[in-house]
């Protein structure tokens, strides 16, 4: 019998199998310090399906030793193998709560929407706003930021409403997934973006990409549903009876957290960055793909050209940010046949350079030659440059006053 008081190896294996898996799993699915740089999504996937396994057959371990051995330890031992099991409790804290993006990130449960009279949103807020059979709603990126996700529908058309604060990228996907309509749960995040996943096939979905990356539909991709990001009064100027999602009370200390995150840039909070227009990790980019061949515009000198009238795969593009610095624009620029090039004139409003006519910021002939005709929309997005750049590694990249070249060039890759 005397042998078996030597065997706490049967206590710490189960401790281990009890906490390491799920601080992992907690590790590479969370922002820390190098936890993102690793290609470890599939790992992530299976690890997730066996930590309660493990956990169970390392209670029973524990159990065991408990009942079988632990009365024979000495007083210390006894003190040390009780101070680690009241650690694990804390362990499951830090992986199941503390650290859970579910429990972090909670969606509302209701949202609720008013239209422009009763609406409480200041106009200045940045909104993720969606059209569909002329019904118009708009979702401020500041509550967007905190619950990433909302499903709602708009116009019947059924809608999952995304936004990654890590990546700035807000992007709106068709949740109906072969022919299913399902409910997506916040999963955490690889590579600073978050990973979400459907109820019933447990499939695991980029957020930034609506790429499917690991799991039973691995290399489908969500429906993307087109969307514009403006500023709350610019989408009212276009859609004057749009409804706007209201604060969820509950999160009001959640919102708060993300006060000015929709207009002021990590570079202008940097005091010991002496040059503003340098382009870091967090620099905001506009991003436009086109027939497979993305193009990032850095915003900062974007703002101060305001427009530009630019090429990206034998398509004339004009892209645009409007006076209150927050809301952008890209439409395709040839209208029956024929490529219109544009200025600003002294009114802030659009002119072509071919007839002189005047276009507002809907893309909207008003005045001229052309009254009447409207561009159509291309789909772009704001983004940090550093979420650009991983999930569209061939880019090419504008900035004022330099030659493009794609981003292999740019950075020797």
């Amino acid at each position: 019998m005397k042998k078996y008081i030597h065997r706490p190896g049967i206590f710490w294996i189960g401790i281990i199998l009890l906490v390491v898996p799920g601080l992992v799993h907690a590790y590479l699915l969370m922002p820390f310090p190098g936890s993102q740089d690793l290609n470890a999504i599939t790992v992530c996937y299976y690890l997730e399906k066996i930590v309660n396994p493990l956990r169970l057959i390392g209670a029973i371990f524990i159990i065991w030793y408990l009942f079988k051995f632990y009365a024979k330890n000495t007083q210390k031992g006894k003190i040390v193998k009780a101070v680690v099991l009241v650690l694990c409790l804390g362990s499951f804290y830090i992986t199941d709560y503390m650290y859970k993006a579910e429990t972090m990130f909670k969606e509302t449960e209701a949202a609720k929407f008013a239209n422009g009279l009763s609406n409480k949103v200041p106009l200045n807020y940045l909104v993720v706003g969606v059209v569909n059979n002329g019904v118009a709603k708009a979702y401020p990126v500041i509550y967007l930021g905190y619950h990433h996700k909302v499903q709602d529908n708009v116009g019947q058309q059924p809608v999952l409403v995304t936004y990654c604060t890590m990546c700035r990228t807000g992007r709106v996907y068709n949740p109906i997934v072969n022919g299913i309509r399902q409910n997506f749960r916040l999963v955490g995040a690889r590579h600073y973006n978050a990973i979400i996943e459907d109820e019933s096939t447990k499939t695991w979905w980029y957020q930034a990409t609506g790429n499917a990356a690991v799991g039973k539909l691995k290399g489908q991709h969500l429906q993307e549903l087109p969307y514009e990001q403006l500023t709350l009064g610019a989408w009212l100027q276009k859609h004057p009876t749009s409804l706007i999602m209201q604060p969820d009370k509950l999160y009001a200390p959640d919102y708060a957290d993300l006060k000015n995150y929709d207009r002021v840039q990590y570079i202008d909070k940097d005091s010991t960055l002496k040059n503003k227009d340098s382009l870091i990790r967090k620099s905001w980019v506009i991003g436009v793909i086109i027939n497979g061949q993305a193009k990032a515009y850095d915003w900062r000198h974007m703002f101060h050209k305001r427009i530009l009238n630019d090429e990206l795969n034998n398509n004339s593009l004009l892209i645009g940010i409007e006076k209150d610095s927050l809301s952008y624009h890209v439409w395709n620029a040839v209208l029956n046949g024929k490529t219109l090039h544009f200025d600003l004139d002294k009114n802030d409003q659009l002119t072509d350079k071919e007839t002189a006519s005047v276009w507002d910021w809907d893309g909207l002939c008003t005045s001229g030659a052309q009254k009447g005709q409207r561009l159509t929309k291309v789909q772009a997005y704001q983004e940090y440059w550093h979420s650009w750049k991983h999930f569209h590694p061939k880019t090419i990249f504008w900035k004022e006053g330099e030659r493009e070249e794609p981003l292999a060039v740019i950075f020797g890759f």
